[in-house]
C-alpha cells in the first residue's frame, strides 16, 4: 500500500464534493484531502454535517477494484481508524461505534462518516470517505445529541488538538487497518468493530423509510449488514437505514 498524499485547504465547500472533482478529473489517489473549514458539508442520508474551524473534515481518496459492496465496507475501517486517533485524546473506554460507523463518545457522536464512489476514467471506481470529527466544536441537535474532544480530554492533554496534528495520526491508523483487511480479510475488521460496538445484544430499532423493524441487534453480517433478531426469531440483515440502540430505540 503506497502512503497516501496529504493535502490542507484553508476554505472548501465539501471535502468530498473535491474528492469527486478531483476523481472525475483523472486523479486516482489515495490523498486525504483536508479543510479548516467547509461551508457545504454532507452527511448520510443527505443531511448536513456542521463543520465549524478547529474542527476536522477530511475525505480519503482512491481508485479500487474491488466489488461495489467490498468497497463500502471501507465506512467500517475508517470508523476504527477514528476511534484509534480518539484514544490519543479522550480516555479509550469512551469511545464507542454505531452501527454503521458513528463514533460516540459517552453515547454522544462527535464523528460521521460518509462514502461515496462512482466510475473512475481509468477503470474501477474512486472511492471517497469522508469524515467529520468534533474536535473544538460540537453542533447543537436535540434529536442527535453531540460532544467534541475538547469536552472530554484525557489526563495530561492540556489543549484540543489541531487538524494538522490529528490527520496523519488518522492516516496512519487507516493504512493500519487496510493492511489488515487486505491480509486478513474483512473478518479481522469485523471482530475489531464488534468490540467497539455500541448497543448490541439490546433492543434496537431500524428505520427503513418504507417500514420500522424492532429486535435485538446481534452483531455484524460477513457484508457489514446488522444482524436484527425480530421478536419472531427470524433474523433481518440491515443494509441501510437509521438504527436507534438502547434508551433511543
Amino acid at each position: 500500500m503506497s502512503p497516501a498524499e496529504l493535502l490542507v485547504l484553508d476554505d472548501i465547500d465539501s471535502t468530498n464534493a473535491e474528492a469527486r472533482r478531483q476523481a472525475e478529473a483523472g486523479h486516482t489517489g489515495p490523498i486525504w484531502i483536508a479543510a479548516r473549514r467547509q461551508s457545504s458539508g454532507r452527511g448520510r442520508r443527505g443531511r448536513s454535517w456542521s463543520s465549524q474551524t478547529g474542527n476536522l473534515a477530511a475525505t480519503y481518496l482512491c481508485v479500487t477494484h474491488a466489488p461495489p459492496a467490498e468497497a463500502a465496507q471501507t465506512g467500517f475501517i475508517a470508523a476504527l481508524a477514528v476511534a484509534d486517533l480518539l484514544d490519543h485524546y479522550v480516555p479509550p473506554a469512551c469511545v464507542t461505534i454505531k452501527w454503521p460507523n458513528d463514533v460516540l463518545v459517552e453515547g454522544r457522536k462527535i464523528s460521521g462518516i460518509l462514502v461515496e464512489s462512482g466510475p473512475a476514467p481509468s477503470g474501477g471506481l474512486w472511492l471517497a470517505v469522508g469524515i467529520g470529527i468534533n474536535l473544538a466544536h460540537a453542533p447543537d441537535d436535540v434529536e442527535r445529541p453531540a460532544t467534541s474532544v475538547a469536552q472530554h480530554l484525557a489526563e495530561g492533554i492540556m489543549r484540543t488538538p489541531t487538524l494538522e496534528e490529528v490527520l496523519p495520526v488518522l492516516a496512519e491508523a487507516w493504512a493500519g487497518w487496510t493492511t489488515r483487511r487486505e491480509a486478513l480479510g474483512f473478518g479481522v475488521i469485523r471482530d475489531a468493530w464488534t468490540r467497539r460496538a455500541h448497543g448490541l445484544n439490546a433492543g434496537a430499532v431500524a428505520r427503513l423509510g418504507h417500514e420500522t423493524v424492532e429486535g435485538v441487534a446481534e452483531g455484524l453480517a460477513d457484508d457489514g449488514a446488522l444482524r436484527l433478531r425480530l421478536a419472531d426469531g427470524s433474523l433481518r440483515l440491515i443494509s441501510a437505514g437509521d438504527v436507534f440502540f438502547g434508551e433511543s430505540a
